[in-house]
């Protein structure tokens, strides 16, 4: 078996998809799910703070980098046993999409083009565009740094919400290693479409099902004109997508925030708002963003909004961590000036804080 790959003095923007961020004093590079255990347990043995990495589109790392050693798990596993899907932790998630839709599945084609890695995806529950990773996963295999076990967890225990687990709860706990999946065979068709813009775009009602290949092709498009896949020449991408989380608001919040909407933009004006159970209202964290003034391409400085989509914060090629907080803070301030409501960041913050 080949050594673990070691770097010191690592950069670890390469492996982010902002490309910010300063040098790791350590980064292992582990390919099986041993050599996983085996860094973290070295790690904890010794108190070395532990980064895991692994497509690095969820994580802000500060410009001093990070004091420890940082894990890129480069895990390799796809096995379709049937509807049964099982994918390693360093499965690049969109080509795993991909290949679940080429053999005529349907459950995961609307997550098509998030960018990251397949263990990524239950710790904030990935979603988009009607569908989210927990209304088909099944279990999560993790190793639990509390009791130095391998464990398998169920989707219950796993308690999901809106972009949040267990594992998101308590981020120094659980390693993953593995995830499953549990899909539908529509014979080649997709799930029924539930978001509304992705049944416009298809020209359904919502419910009805098209070809999952069409479903993804779709989203794919949905997300290329909002800058939301990854390419290198297009400084939009240079982004971790969405930036916030859609704001959840109980009914006196949803009230006074409605009040606030009607004072700034008229008695008309109807913001974007979801139901998100008893009592309480999802709204869009991009509508907040424009209607506050931080429109499409906002900003003077090397970080700045995409010209694509509000939602989201890019490099543009020089910038410094400090220069995309700075941007996200203003963002954060101004939307509470105008509507009293406080975004909260998505990505993952290391060494360095809004």
């Amino acid at each position: 078996m080949d050594p673990v790959q070691e770097l010191h003095d690592a950069p670890l923007a390469p492996l982010t998809t902002f490309r910010l961020g300063g040098p790791a004093t350590r980064l292992v590079t582990a390919t099986t799910d041993d050599e996983v255990i085996a860094a973290v347990r070295e790690a904890d043995a010794s108190g070395t703070p532990l980064l895991i990495v692994g497509g690095g589109s969820n994580l802000v790392i500060g410009d001093k980098g990070f004091d420890g050693t940082a894990l890129r798990i480069a895990t390799q596993g796809f096995s379709l046993d049937g509807t049964k899907l099982e994918l390693a932790a360093g499965e690049v998630w969109t080509d795993a999409v991909a290949r679940t839709v080429e053999a005529g599945l349907a459950g995961i084609e609307c997550l098509a083009g998030i960018p990251g890695s397949a263990g990524a995806t239950p710790i904030q529950n990935v979603g988009a565009y009607g569908q989210d990773v927990s209304s088909t996963l099944t279990e999560v295999d993790a190793y639990d740094r509390r009791t130095g076990e391998r464990v398998t967890l169920t989707n219950a225990e796993c308690a999901f919400s809106y972009r949040h687990s267990r594992f998101k709860e308590d981020p120094e706990r659980y390693v993953v290693l593995r995830v499953r999946f549990e899909l539908e065979d529509a014979g080649g068709l997709s799930a029924p479409i539930k978001y509304p813009e992705t049944a416009r775009t298809l020209g359904v009602e919502a419910g009805e099902r098209v070809p999952a290949a069409v479903a993804r092709e779709t989203v794919l498009g949905l997300r290329a004109g909002k800058g939301m896949v990854l390419d290198p020449e297009d400084h939009d991408t240079w982004s971790a997508g969405s930036f916030f989380t859609n704001p959840i608001l109980d009914d006196a919040r949803f009230a006074d925030f409605l009040a606030r909407v009607h004072d700034r933009l008229g008695p008309d004006t109807a913001p974007p708002a979801f139901p998100a159970g008893e009592g309480l209202t999802k709204t869009s964290a991009a509508w907040l963003i424009d209607r506050a003034g931080f429109t499409k391409g906002y900003g003077e400085g090397p970080a700045r909004i995409s010209t694509k989509h509000a939602l989201a914060l890019t490099n543009r090629g020089d910038a410094t961590t400090e220069d995309l907080l700075a941007l996200a803070r203003e963002v954060v301030a101004g939307v509470h000036d105008a509507f009293g409501v406080t975004l909260v960041n998505e990505p993952v913050t290391v060494n360095c804080a809004l």
